[in-house]
């Protein structure tokens, strides 16, 4: 009989593992010195002092000043930016509209999203990371609120199966982008303020188009 021959164990990544804690440092002191010397003077090297790491730290994590900074403003809207149950639809979008429009207001956040919006315009792969890092992950808040309204009775259901998903994933995307699209555009190019009227107003306009489009 042959022996056994166990099997080769496969090759281990050398190095450190990647640590949680510092990339949350990293990301922190990334926002903190876009508000204090703003995009231009914004150094990886600064950063990682800040953030008491080695510079080969950051390099080994991004290629870049831009990527750094889009996941920068990723994270705080990852951990920042949710969608509580208020009771009603009216109340959600209108909850969601007024976080994401504080969120906007943070001097990091509009220092470096309007700069790397700036960079993408002739940058694709850099446009496909705001895109992946910062747009389609918001993207559940869509998908969560309609359940939650489709629950309550204020919008009708989904039509029973067989159904086309990539028409529900195309009205999803419509909905994220008549928010999000409406206030940026409000906070960051008008410079106009999001308050309770003006919340309530694009919530109402919302639900009537959400409720008649397709009855």
């Amino acid at each position: 009989m042959e022996p056994l021959v166990e099997p080769p164990t496969p090759h281990k990544r050398t190095g450190r593992p990647r640590s949680a804690e510092a990339d949350r440092a990293i990301l922190g002191a990334t926002r903190e010195a876009l508000v204090e010397l703003g995009w231009g003077k914004l150094t990886l090297s600064d950063v990682a002092a800040r953030a008491g790491v080695a510079k080969t730290t950051l390099y080994r994590r991004w290629n870049g000043k831009n990527e750094l900074v889009v996941d920068a403003i990723a994270a705080l809207f990852e951990e920042q930016l949710d969608l509580p149950d208020l009771g009603s639809l009216h109340a959600d979008i209108r909850g969601v509209v007024l976080r994401f429009a504080e969120l906007l207001n943070r001097p990091a956040i509009r220092t470096g999203l309007m700069a790397v919006v700036a960079e993408a315009t002739h940058d694709d792969a850099l446009r496909l990371r705001i895109r992946e890092a910062i747009v389609d992950r918001q993207k559940h808040l869509v998908l969560l609120g309609r359940h939650r309204a489709q629950q309550r009775g204020e919008l009708p259901p989904d039509p029973p199966a067989p159904c086309d998903p990539a028409l529900a994933t195309r009205d999803a995307d419509l909905i994220f982008d008549v928010i999000a699209g409406t206030v940026v555009h409000r906070v960051m190019i008008s410079a106009a303020p999001v308050d309770d009227e003006w919340a309530d107003r694009l919530a109402l306009l919302l639900i009537l188009g959400l409720t008649g489009v397709r009855s």
